[in-house]
Parts: structure tokens; sequence; C-alpha cells
């Protein structure tokens, strides 16, 4: 065989396009992705995550609790969640439990307490011209002009329909028992009503908390975050005339001058006819706004010990209910 030369530059052109083609299939093999990789994912997993933190007590006293994440809870969505066992003085689950969130209607929590700490629940209140400073489009107990019961009863209408008209009688009646003198306008019996609601909320070490208005009206200057709605949640749950109320599903009360006035809960976790109902659920407090979103604050006793959860801002009124649901199923 005779072999014919080959001139040198040409060799040196070929080879040269020889290695570049197998360069470039290497590259390819190397970097095509494997066609499972992005069929299969690893199953999403629940994990646990221990910590420590403080929180503070009714009693002022500070205790270290353990914090325990029992679970990725995936959906529905808000903004903060936690769920707290009273008896261990642990935090089961927590997610941006310090988030700066709007309180909504969970804020009368607050107000019943306050009217409850410098009112008796047998004193009687009568619904006057401080009605004209509630807000169109109020959640309402129904109340006329110069209808009257007690403080209690009133809480009742507060807590259960969630009545801004209740909220405003209370605060206004508070503040001119407290200051019977003072000849304060409507509103400045408010102002200084929610003062008394700040002072109150700091004794139970809710620091990252503020309160212009005994409705939760929405407010710029009106706050609160998920740890520090624990704290007030478990105070609640340590008064009677407010945690009769929070259980409750309907109730019926005669005002002082006659007449009734009848009230359905807005829990769903209460109703036995919701597709949200639980039977271990104890209370507590809706709060719906546009600031606030969709809200729930609610207590539970199973197996022998109480437990608090918290769920704010979710987008539609049906996750609060489900997400809170969720959480309490993994402590059953």
């Amino acid at each position: 065989m005779i072999m014919q030369d080959i001139p040198r530059p040409k060799l040196i052109a070929s080879i040269c396009a020889i290695v570049a083609l197998l360069i470039f299939i290497a590259v390819l093999i190397i970097t095509a992705p494997d066609p499972e990789s992005e069929q299969k994912q690893p199953p999403a997993q629940e994990t646990t995550v221990s910590e420590t933190t403080e929180i503070t007590t009714t009693d002022t006293a500070t205790t270290t609790i353990a914090i325990t994440t029992i679970a990725q809870i995936e959906s529905p969505q808000c903004k903060s969640a936690a769920l707290y066992c009273v008896d261990d003085k642990q935090l089961l689950y927590n997610d941006n439990i310090y988030g700066k969130a709007a309180p909504a209607s969970i804020t009368k929590l607050l107000t019943a307490s306050v009217a409850l700490k410098h009112l008796s629940g047998d004193k009687v209140l009568t619904v006057g011209s401080e009605q004209s400073l509630v807000q169109p489009y109020s959640s309402l107990c129904g109340f006329s002009l110069g209808d009257s019961m007690t403080l209690k009863d009133m809480i009742t209408g507060m807590l259960m329909a969630s009545g801004n008209d209740a909220a405003y009688t209370i605060a206004v009646s508070v503040a001119r028992e407290m200051l019977p003198d003072a000849g304060m306008s409507d509103s400045e019996a408010v102002d200084f009503f929610c003062g008394l609601m700040n002072v109150f909320a700091k004794d139970l070490g809710m620091e990252n908390s503020s309160f212009v208005t005994p409705d939760g009206w929405d407010d710029d200057d009106q706050y609160t975050s998920a740890a520090d709605l624990l704290k007030l949640a478990e105070y609640v749950l340590t008064v009677p005339e407010i945690t009769e109320s929070t259980k409750t599903l309907t109730k019926k009360v005669n005002m002082t001058a006659g007449g009734i006035q009848s009230w359905t809960n807005s829990n769903c976790l209460l109703d036995p006819d919701s597709e949200y109902y639980c039977k271990e659920a104890i209370g507590l407090k809706t709060g719906t706004t546009l600031s606030a979103g969709s809200s729930l604050i609610a207590a539970f006793k199973i197996n022998g010990k109480t437990y608090i959860s918290v769920v704010l801002g979710c987008e539609e009124d049906y996750e609060r209910y489900e997400l809170t649901n969720e959480l309490i199923d993994k402590i059953r």
C-alpha cells in the first residue's frame, strides 16, 4: 500500500478538529442532567428543632422554657403561628412569633381584662353617645342608645359577637368611673382607657405591643405579635368572666330595662355544625381586618393539659381554622 503524503498544515487542522469534537462530546456527557433527578424529589420530612427562650409570665417572673418545632406546616399560609402548652410552659410550634402584626378584634381580650381589673362584673353600663366613635361596617352586638346591662354581660357580647359597640361603651364607662370629675369627652375617655390597656399589656410582659383602640380597628400605632398574644391568652384563661364567654357558642342575656339580647360566637371551632368544629376547644377569639387578615387565638383542653394556639394573618377565613386544627392534630 502506498501512502500519500498529507501536507503538514492540513494534518494539523484535521487533528485539531477531531480533538475539538471529542471535547464537545465529553462536555455534553458530563453536563447532561440525570433524567431521574428532576422527576424524583426527596419527600418533605417533619423536623423537630429544640432551643430555649425566655417568656415572662403574668406574675412578671421570667421563666426559661423549651421550644420544640413539632412539624413543618406547609399549607395553608399565615404571617405568624404558635402552639404553647400552658401546663408545661413549652412552646411547641414557633413561626415568626415576634413578627409585627395587627391585632384586630383579638384586642377585645385585653379590653375585657382591663375592664374587669377596674370594675366589678356586676356593674351596670349604659350605652351612650360613644357609639358615634364606632367605625362603619363594624361587627356589632346590636345595642341601642340607652340600653343597659352588666359589664359581664356586655363583655359576653363583645367577645362572642365581636361587638365594637360594646368595646366603646366598656372603654368609656371604665374611664369615667375611674375619673368621675374629669369631664372627659367620649374620645378623651377612650384615649384614657387605651392608656390603661398599654399599662396592663406591659405588666403582662407584652413588650412588642401597642393599642390605641378598644375594638382592634386598624391603626398604624396599633400592633402586637404572636409571642405577646400568648402572654395575654395565658392570663385570660385565669379570668372566669372571660373564659365563660369565649367557650360558649350561643347565649341570651337580659338587659336591665327589659328586653333580651342573643349572640352566637364567631369562633367556628365551637360550632358542632361547622366543618372546623373541635370538641376540645375552649375559646378564645377571632380577629379580621384588612391589615390583620384572618386571625385566631384559640385554647384547648387535651389529655388533661391546656394548650394555646395563635394563627395570625391568613388570607382567607377558613385558613385560620385549618391551620389551627393542623397544629392541634400534632399533639393528639
